[in-house]
């Protein structure tokens, strides 16, 4: 069964979260507003919905719900009992979604359980990284394949104001996509190595987010750049803000092994830029070629030497990911994704 995507609406419910109500009626709106539209605010943009953290306004808005697991899941547990309770079509994600996180999360037996019961329980659920996905199948059953989807992290590629590209001879260096010292799977530190290290062989400088000033910037200066070859962002600036420091480089460098949705790539979509590196959802589906998926550091290092040298070469990929980000990860691709998978139930 399909259902027209341009009539279908979704309230995206983040139960007992920090983020206020927001309303996304003209899609992804402006570039100044309370959360950007991307990630799970996403889901909500694209659907031209609603973002909530409380359980009656979900209710009241009468629409079908995406209802996010987060914390020690009994908010969500209340919230899925209350839905259900009203006629509400309920479809279920975890809100963080990294194997890593997934494999915290689900280290505690009460939480496992509550967790267990909630996707056998909901409508349907939707994975952002195929991995997730995998795991509400094998839950749910696999005569159950037809309630569960893996359907990727919208982004408003569409939507011209969203469109941060800058003209290539004015990008110039390499921007270090991951910033967590402390989590392994980012491997945060090899990217960072690799960005000197290419830095050395090319000239190109480089720029990294640091926003635990005192100790990462002990941790940088140990890696020793050349002089003058790495500036470093360590006050935290808006989104669109962020982008546009993005859209001033060739490349954007990650080692993340972490399997996320993939907001690093995401980011490099909407500034048009190169990304290497990274096994994200959007990684692999936008940037196949580059990407970290079956590939080890010193293919990555390669790949980045020669995007570093070759503006053709990085124009032929920022082309080929655009197209195919149109295909699976626009507002559009992704609207009419959901929407059909809502149809089925």
């Amino acid at each position: 069964m399909t259902q027209n995507a341009d009539d279908f609406r979704l309230v995206v419910l983040n139960p007992g979260g920090r983020d206020p109500e927001q309303h996304f009626h003209d899609g992804a709106g402006r570039l100044e507003q309370a959360h950007p539209p991307v990630n799970f605010h996403g889901f909500a943009a694209c659907m031209r919905g609603y973002f909530h953290r409380d359980v009656q306004r979900a209710v009241a808005e009468a629409l079908p719900v995406l209802l996010l697991l987060r914390g020690d899941f009994r908010a969500s547990e209340r919230a899925l009992a209350e839905l259900q309770k009203h006629g509400r079509k309920v479809v279920v994600s975890l809100k963080e979604t990294g194997l890593d996180q997934i494999a915290r999360q689900l280290a505690n037996p009460r939480m496992l359980s509550r967790f267990l019961q909630l996707v056998r329980q909901a409508d349907g659920c939707i994975g952002t990284t195929p991995e997730a996905a995998e795991i509400y199948r094998r839950v749910r059953g696999e005569s159950d394949d037809g309630r569960v989807a893996f359907i990727p992290t919208p982004y408003p590629l569409e939507d011209r104001q969203w469109d941060f590209s800058m003209l290539p001879d004015k990008q110039t260096g390499i921007f270090v996509g991951t910033r967590e010292w402390d989590v392994p799977s980012r491997n945060h530190f090899a990217a960072v190595l690799l960005a000197r290290q290419l830095c050395e062989a090319t000239g190109d400088p480089v720029t990294i987010v640091n926003l635990d000033a005192r100790k990462s910037r002990r941790l940088l200066d140990e890696v020793k750049f050349p002089e003058g070859k790495l500036r470093v962002i360590e006050e935290r600036e808006s989104y669109p803000d962020f982008l546009r420091e993005v859209a001033q480089h060739k490349i954007v460098l990650q080692l993340d092994r972490s399997r996320v949705p993939g907001q690093v790539a995401g980011d490099a979509l909407l500034c048009r830029t190169a990304c290497v590196g990274g096994d994200g959802a959007i990684e692999r589906i936008a940037f196949p070629t580059t990407c970290s998926h079956c590939r080890n550091t010193a293919e990555i290092e390669s790949i980045a030497q020669q995007l570093l040298g070759n503006a053709n070469s990085r124009a032929a990929l920022v082309m080929e990911s655009q197209w195919r980000a149109l295909e699976r990860l626009s507002f559009s691709a992704v609207r009419t994704q959901v929407a059909n998978f809502f149809a089925r139930f």
